[in-house]
């Protein structure tokens, strides 16, 4: 099959190894991307096309793995350029986004397959899962193209929306309760008393400690996506009669801490002093 990738970011750009590593051909569009970029799509063996208009001449799907703000943005340019064939939006929004998004894809004859990626980039070992959703086969025929990989798809008996909706669940967990022990863990230095949260962790909750480790190093690098994500899930509780306060305030701080954008040498007690 021929599929064009937007983008090919550290997630995207791993499914598009795993694609072409199936025989299919992938393609991406260079315009306005990073030599970072350039360098991982390489690696990858994708294939560059100057423009979204070129990349869609003969390509049978588009996959869209971008930042959940730019979702709506990249639909609509590809819809601009009269794309009429599948379209994947596996971005982490919301369930009334990935409708809008369906609108307006559908509405110049492209069919929709609705997608939520749910754990790290498929290297190194590391496995995740794809889960698909929407009318008709689409889904199933998009789960087909990674037959044998390690994206492990999951089709939904579920319209568009379903797999953005398990998307938010899961996240809406993971990425903010660790939010929320940053937070804690910030207020009690504020207050002086990390030793006394210290003792009491290591006395009631002797995990704690490790797991803000995790929380710091491992959200840290990515708080610039989890920021705009985080407002998503608010949206998403929200729409179903929900408070989307707790993810507002997710929202906020992983805005706080965007200035670790893609670091790897990051120390907790930098990411605590940060929101502090």
């Amino acid at each position: 099959m021929d599929v064009l990738l937007i983008h090919p970011g550290a997630m995207g750009s791993s499914l598009g190894a795993a694609l072409a590593g199936n025989g299919h051909r992938v393609r991406w569009v260079t315009a306005g991307r990073s030599e970072a970029t350039r360098q991982r799509a390489d690696a990858d063996r994708l294939i560059g096309v100057a423009d979204i208009a070129t990349g869609i001449d003969e390509t049978e799907i588009v996959l869209s793995v971008c930042p959940p703000e730019f979702a709506s943005t990249v639909a609509a340019d590809v819809a601009a350029a009269g794309f009429r064939g599948a379209y994947v939006d596996a971005n982490a929004v919301s369930p009334d986004t990935a409708r809008s998004v369906e609108a307006t894809v559908t509405a110049i004859g492209a069919t929709m397959v609705d997608g939520g990626i749910i754990g790290p980039p498929i290297r190194d070992g590391a496995r995740n899962l794809l889960y698909l959703s929407g009318d008709g086969d689409g889904a199933a025929a998009v789960a087909d193209l990674f037959e044998g990989t390690a994206a492990e798809t999951v089709v939904l008996d579920a319209p568009v929306g379903g797999a953005s909706a398990t998307k938010m669940a899961f996240a809406g967990w993971t990425k903010a309760s660790s939010a929320l022990l940053l937070s804690v863990r910030a207020m009690a230095q504020a207050e002086g008393v990390t030793d006394g949260l210290d003792h009491a962790w290591a006395t009631m909750m002797p995990h704690m400690t490790d797991q803000l480790r995790r929380s710091a190093v491992g959200s840290a690098p990515k708080a610039w996506r989890f920021e705009a994500e985080m407002r998503e899930i608010a949206a998403t509780m929200t729409s179903v009669g929900l408070p989307g306060g707790f993810h507002e305030a997710a929202a906020e701080l992983y805005g706080r801490l965007a200035g670790f954008r893609d670091r790897a040498d990051i120390e907790p007690d930098e990411v605590i002093d940060e929101l502090t």
